[in-house]
């Protein structure tokens, strides 16, 4: 993929990571609040905007106009577009899976839809699109949607479900839809084998606002999830889990009050790991790519509240280590992604929203001061 190196504002940034081992590059720019990713077989990207547009990047970066046939999208507050991923098939039926929330301030979801893509250069059209799932229980809240996906090994797929702010108690109540992880297959049915007889979708339960999402080449889960004040967390995801929202959390309640006394109670899980005071994790990738040797097997995640990216490293001792990376960029870090050529990707919101990708230390074309 052809890429511009970041121009003089960034060219101290781009020098200190030349000397770490990486280099960082610019793939795309002058997109509105950049939500989700997907990598398109030719080389370009899909690319979701918060507003509710999808967006085709070609291989050299340019930004082409939006796709038409995006559903209608409940844009207010936390509620837009949000997720793109890609059937596992994509290079034989060109299927596309979108998030979003839809409907009203009074009565709004999180929605799954799918279509297939028709695209001629940078131009494309969302044909034969199907809503294959709703959340059903509805909610008057525009926040805490969770909103992302990711498929299985085995051709399900996890959508995330946030808990709707005000109806945190339901994460709970298995019955309910809101803050779950749910498992369903490619037309949006229960899947076979899902922990709970009597609540078909649920895989496990327990959560807050989950933005990132992740599933390693071995099948491993990984999902982070955002606190109050405090008690962002970062887990791994088994089925028929309960991951403990909000009867415990390392965390206070925006008020200064505790949510709850207890950060642990038997039969609920304890996080991997958890940010107090919270960062606003958002996006999360997995890097198994070999571009960068010192950070395979590394998880890295958007820290939405101190606008920069987070590498975590798991010791031998099972402990984790942090390294805050590219702050200097000054734009709070929406998505991360391990793209198929070896390299890492974030997007970033702001009046310029862009894409940089992070790659090994081979020798840029061009210094970056020039």
């Amino acid at each position: 993929m052809l890429t511009r190196l970041l121009p003089f504002v960034f060219a101290a940034l781009a020098g200190a990571a030349a000397q770490a081992g990486y280099r960082l590059e610019t793939v795309a720019e002058h997109l509105e609040k950049p939500w989700g990713m997907a990598f398109l077989p030719d080389g370009g990207l899909l690319v979701t905007e918060h507003p509710g547009r999808l967006r085709i990047v070609s291989a050299d970066g340019t930004v082409g106009a939006p796709v038409a046939g995006v559903p209608a999208v409940f844009y207010e507050s936390q509620g837009g577009l949000f997720d793109v991923v890609l059937h596992p098939d994509f290079a034989d039926n060109r299927v596309i899976f979108l998030t979003y929330a839809e409907g009203d301030a009074s009565d709004n979801g999180t929605a799954v839809a799918r279509a297939t893509l028709r695209q001629d250069g940078l131009t494309g059209s969302l044909d034969d699109l199907d809503v294959i799932f709703r959340v059903p229980r509805r909610k008057d809240t525009p926040v805490h949607y969770g909103g992302r996906m990711a498929f299985l090994p085995d051709g399900t797929f996890l959508l995330t479900t946030g808990d709707g702010f005000s109806y945190r108690e339901e994460a709970q109540d298995i019955h309910s839809t809101l803050g779950k992880t749910l498992r369903m297959t490619a037309d949006g049915k229960p899947a076979p084998g899902n922990p709970f007889a009597d609540a078909p979708y649920v895989w496990t339960y327990g959560h807050r606002n989950e933005q990132g999402l992740a599933v390693t080449h071995d099948g491993t889960v990984w999902l982070h999830e955002h606190g109050p004040q405090g008690g962002d967390e970062l887990n791994r995801i088994l089925p028929g889990t309960n991951y403990g929202w909000p009867a415990i959390c390392y965390c206070l309640d925006y008020t200064g009050a505790y949510v709850t006394p207890y950060s642990e109670w038997e039969g609920m899980a304890q996080p991997e790991h958890y940010w107090r005071p919270s960062i606003g994790p958002s996006g999360l990738a997995v890097y198994e790519g070999d571009a960068i040797p010192e950070w395979h097997g590394d998880i890295f995640v958007g820290a939405l509240v101190n606008r920069e990216l987070r590498r975590l490293h798991r010791e031998a001792d099972g402990s984790w280590t942090e390294e805050a990376l590219f702050s200097d960029i000054g734009q709070r870090v929406r998505d991360v992604r391990a793209g198929p050529d070896g390299a890492l990707y974030f997007s970033v919101e702001g009046e310029n929203g862009r894409i940089f990708r992070v790659v090994g230390d081979s020798p840029p074309a061009a210094s970056a001061t020039e």
